[in-house]
């Protein structure tokens, strides 16, 4: 019984190792990337429902990108507080901005998908740049950045979404470090050219693309996966790039309340079991490698089964994924997060175990 456990955990890590070493590794390990300016007019694109109080302090910063053509886009989809009238006063200050205002629609009710279709749509612009109303560019070259990925075949870029730091709270290095691992798998799997996600905080296509889809029809219903189903379905080995530079960075305020971030996770879980097939194994059978490795290792250790060979490997593996990891915190400006790692790791585990589990017994709640 020892033995077969043992020779188990010997193939989880070789699982692990493939994992962090050859594919994210081939985001992990990358040369920093140098940006080719282009001067692609672009829209940039931000859908709001009751955010006044965000997009009162982030639009103005939209504005204030150091970029030759841009025009923003912004989408009222029917809020109930001043969202509305501060979009209204952005329109009248700023000569670039276009507004968008969504009215309630029976068949398409409280659907973000149907408020950014619109969007779209009216954008005047072929090359869309998307980030949500809570969100903020780390820098005035964000747009310049994030285009300059754009080539006559790469048209999807995916960025980085990044959240705001909290001292002295684990909850906020939960979800930072959770982050970190997420943009690690999809930057790593889009470099091999197996792109499956991307995330709306950060997110750039040209509106071809969109197109050639038909847009959200395909999962119209669902209320999330504006972003990372519509990036499983359009996005290829051909015209898919990624973005890490540092000034290419977008910032939004975590959750501050485990229930908050715990509702969010089941959400985007849910959503995932949308993607493609191949995505949905290798998503699966990461998860599965991550929780086999850890209980058999202790496990094994408990009861001192071949210790002197188990207690090497466990350690081999925690090295190869702490710098894998740590390599990709360095691009990101996550490193603080690394210092946690196995804490980290063990605890999302467990969360994403009890999320698979909660979400069996009943659905999440979705856009507001």
């Amino acid at each position: 019984m020892f033995d077969i456990l043992f020779y188990v955990l010997i193939g989880v890590t070789v699982i692990q190792l493939l994992y962090y070493v050859i594919v994210f590794g081939k985001f992990s390990f990358a040369k920093v990337q140098k940006s080719n300016p282009k001067r692609i007019p672009i829209s940039v694109i931000v859908c709001a429902k009751n955010e006044g109080e965000q997009v009162q302090k982030f639009v103005p910063l939209l504005v204030e990108q150091n970029y030759p053509d841009f025009e923003i886009v912004l989408i009222d989809d029917s809020s109930s507080d001043n969202t509305l009238d501060l979009f209204e006063e952005f329109e009248k200050q700023y000569s670039n901005i276009k507004l968008v205002k969504v009215q309630n629609n029976e068949a398409f009710w409280g659907n973000k998908k149907f408020a950014l279709t619109l969007g779209i749509k009216a954008a005047k612009n072929d090359y869309l740049l998307f980030t949500d109303a809570d969100c903020y560019p780390t820098s005035k070259e964000w747009i310049k950045e994030m285009s300059s990925n754009f080539t006559l075949k790469k048209t999807i870029v995916l960025g980085y979404g990044a959240y705001e730091k909290i001292p002295g709270s684990f909850l906020n290095k939960l979800i930072r470090f959770e982050t970190l691992l997420t943009a690690t798998q999809y930057f790593g799997w889009a470099k091999i050219g197996k792109p499956y996600m991307g995330v709306g905080r950060n997110l750039a296509y040209k509106r071809d693309e969109f197109f050639r889809v038909n847009g959200f029809i395909d999962h119209m219903k669902l209320r999330s996966g504006d972003d990372d189903l519509f990036v499983n379905q359009a996005s290829n080995g051909e015209n898919t790039t990624v973005c890490f530079s540092k000034e290419s960075f977008t910032y939004s305020m975590p959750k501050t309340s485990f229930k908050e971030w715990f509702d969010q996770k089941r959400r985007h879980v849910s959503t995932a079991t949308y993607y493609k097939s191949f995505d949905r194994f290798q998503l699966a059978l990461f998860f599965f490698s991550q929780l086999s490795f850890l209980i058999l290792a202790i496990i094994l250790l408990a009861f001192q089964h071949q210790w002197m060979i188990v207690l090497p490997i466990v350690l081999f593996r925690y090295l190869f994924t702490w710098t894998s990891l740590g390599y990709a915190a360095n691009k990101l400006n996550e490193k603080d997060v690394i210092y946690w790692f196995p804490i980290m790791e063990i605890t999302l585990i467990f969360t994403h175990l009890n999320v698979f589990f909660t979400n069996i017994f009943s659905k999440p709640v979705h856009w507001k």
